[in-house]
């Protein structure tokens, strides 16, 4: 799984796709009465397929423990790793703990030249995903790198709930399962509610009439949300809605399960994608399902014939080689397939908590632990005014010690946040004592503004309260 820097659809090596979409097979769904005794994979068979896959991955380590280079490439081994059980410190190269792939991947993201010169929403979205499942902190890569803030700083002002350009909407897909799937060290949610509710509105106003998704934007448009929907995207915004905390019987999470269940090919277990039956498809839509809480091998992904989505997946891996072919006529394995089908055998959505290492001296998470004075860095922000007015920022500041303060931040947003406007006016603009007045919105009785770090409760916010590397800020007028 990689995603595009432009309005395609949302794989690289793909070119014969997007050039030549191949119509679904003929094969649709059918409805199971009477379930064959070999009607889905073995709790053994994906055991061994996930033990091989594994292999697999780790043969796609450079030399000098990478994964990752300055474009699209394989780091999204990680998530894979990461559900698969194998915790991405202990992938090295022959055995060397110092190139394993988690130090290189930080060592890389923490450059000035990473992603690129010109890069898009979806290169920190990537970042932060197999960052979180590799055990590196999104919001703390380094004293300079905050992805969580990176994401931030693409955020629409003049479509609310969008990231990057609206066009692409899967910019805005992977905004919701870049913040809401990496979590804090800790397991809880590091954006606020009204950020998640703002990408959660776009989401279902983007869900097409079948029940489905693609990468294009269709809101508001008839046409588009007429159009049908592929299984790729539809199980990546699926994945989304749950991962925000949107539960797997609410309606549209229902009629996407629905849609995917739709395209389930009799013979094969094999989910119809618009791109043709493929394994990277598969593997996305079970990612979706296991993001949900669907079981790809339930009665209801069992076709007449005793096959299931997973069942395609297994039939089309070498054995024991681990690799899996991106088209059942392919002859060679595809790194990207096996990538997207290993995550998916594995019970994973687009991200999962990194394992705990087996490395001596390892620890499941590394995080730059403070600011370093001198060294320019961002921290992501909100300001909710309590009327539906949410403003979203990246503010870039240069810290002048280990922590700073709310007031410090506040004052370098009114000319350092992006996008701009974020921040406009605070009282007091200097020294201490309670946020009184932000945006020219006053305290008043009990309706005051409150601060939030981390997700923490919110509570009154005071220009002197300490903020920590890679704090995730956000302010609310209210009781």
């Amino acid at each position: 799984m990689s995603l595009p820097r432009t309005a395609r659809p949302a794989r690289p090596s793909r070119t014969a796709r997007r050039l030549a979409l191949v119509a679904p097979a003929a094969f649709g769904a059918f409805a199971l009465s009477v379930l064959p005794a070999f009607a889905t994979s073995t709790p053994a068979q994906i055991a061994t397929s996930k033990t091989n896959g594994v292999a697999y991955l780790k043969t796609l380590q450079a030399a000098d423990g990478s994964y990752a280079g300055s474009g699209l490439s394989n780091e999204w081994a990680f998530s894979a790793f990461a559900a698969a059980g194998t915790a991405v410190v202990d992938v090295a190269p022959g055995g060397d703990t110092t190139k394993n792939a988690r130090t290189v991947y930080r060592n890389l993201l923490s450059t000035a030249a990473w992603p690129s010169a010109s890069p898009v929403v979806t290169d920190y979205e990537r970042g932060a995903l197999n960052a979180y499942a590799a055990g590196i902190d999104p919001a703390r890569v380094s004293a300079s790198r905050n992805l969580v803030a990176n994401i931030y700083g693409y955020w629409q002002t003049a479509e609310p709930g969008y990231f990057g350009p609206s066009g692409n909407f899967n910019g805005t897909v992977f905004a919701a399962l870049a913040l809401g799937g990496a979590k804090t060290q800790a397991g809880g949610n590091r954006v606020p509610q009204a950020l998640t509710d703002a990408m959660v509105g776009k989401l279902r106003a983007n869900q097409h009439n079948d029940g489905g998704w693609t990468y294009q934007k269709v809101e508001g448009n008839p046409t588009g949300l007429a159009s049908a929907s592929d299984i790729d995207m539809t199980g990546a915004a699926m994945a989304a809605l749950c991962v925000s905390g949107v539960p797997n019987t609410d309606t549209d999470v229902v009629q996407a399960k629905d849609f995917l269940k739709g395209k389930v090919a009799d013979l094969t277990g094999a989910f119809n994608s618009l791109y043709g039956v493929n394994t990277s498809s598969n593997g996305w839509g079970i990612a979706g399902l296991n993001a949900c809480g669907f079981d790809p091998q339930s009665t209801e992904f069992t076709t007449v014939s005793g096959k299931t989505p997973v069942d395609f997946l297994l039939a089309n891996q070498y054995k024991p080689a681990g690799g899996f072919k991106y088209k059942p006529t392919d002859t060679s394995p595809s790194a990207y397939s096996s990538i997207d089908a290993l995550r998916a055998v594995a019970g994973g959505g687009f991200t999962t908590a990194p394992p705990v290492p087996v490395t001596p001296g390892a620890t499941r998470w590394v995080a730059q632990s403070g600011f370093t004075a001198g060294t320019a860095t961002k921290l992501a922000l909100t300001v909710d005014d309590g009327a539906g007015n949410l403003k979203v920022c990246s503010v870039s500041f240069t810290p002048t010690g280990t922590t700073t303060t709310l007031g410090a931040v506040l004052d370098a947003a009114i000319g350092a946040g992006a996008p701009a406007g974020c921040v406009t006016a605070v009282t007091p603009s200097s020294g201490t004592g309670a946020v009184t007045n932000l945006n020219g919105k006053a305290n008043s009785g009990s309706d005051t503004w409150k601060v939030s770090v981390d997700g923490s409760a919110f509570a009154g916010a005071a220009r002197e309260k300490v903020i920590g590397v890679g704090d995730t800020i956000a302010l609310r007028w209210g009781a």
